[in-house]
């Protein structure tokens, strides 16, 4: 199917739900029979599966156009990233909430596709930044990525935290600055000023 199809269909799990909505729905909503929608995807779970990998690659584009945006590796962590933003507030989402309750197996492989991009994107960041002098060399960038993803992903999902007296802003930002703090080189920390206020 198209992007517009997608898009839509993005749409129409996010407003519903990724149990609620059903293909009868979906079919509906475009004005073609079941029959069709059937012949490009043989079930939901394709379709659904389809659709975070679309919303996935939009995100990861977003992030390659930033980094090319950005030559400074410290400034361009901090540069607001509407993308990553939704998709961790989307965390906590009915599309979310309704994919780990009923497709546990999609939502799971979903995020170790995320995991694996984000990460690719994290390390280029970190290579680029050990270039300029800013990020030390004594630590395993793969590793350190992910560390990154799961510490920003886990706002809504960690039995660890209480949000209801932890705002989402300050703790992304005690999140980033605490990553920051832990990768940087002396020269580095000089760049990080400019950004303490955040704390």
């Amino acid at each position: 199917m198209d992007k517009k199809f997608l898009e839509k269909v993005v749409e129409l799990f996010i407003d519903n739900g990724a149990k609620t909505l059903t293909m009868d729905d979906i079919a509906k909503e475009f004005g073609m029979s079941k029959k069709t929608l059937y012949q490009k995807y043989a079930n939901k779970e394709a379709l659904l599966e389809d659709v975070l990998a679309f919303k996935l690659e939009e995100a990861i584009v977003k992030l390659k156009e930033l980094d090319v945006q950005v030559e400074n590796a410290i400034d361009r962590m901090f540069c607001r990233d509407e993308h990553i933003e939704r998709a961790v507030q989307s965390n906590n989402s009915l599309l979310i909430r309704q994919l780990i309750k009923y497709y546990p197996a999609i939502f799971n492989k979903h995020m170790m596709d995320f995991a694996e991009k984000f990460s690719e994107v994290m390390v280029h960041n970190i290579e680029r930044g050990r270039q300029q002098g800013y990020y030390r060399e004594d630590f395993n960038a793969t590793i350190y990525a992910k560390l990154f993803f799961q510490l920003v992903m886990c706002y809504d999902s960690s039995p660890f935290l209480d949000t209801s007296t932890i705002d989402r802003t300050e703790y992304k930002n005690e999140a980033i600055m605490f990553y920051m703090n832990a990768i940087t080189t002396e020269k580095g920390k000089e760049q990080l000023k400019k950004y303490n206020n955040l704390k």
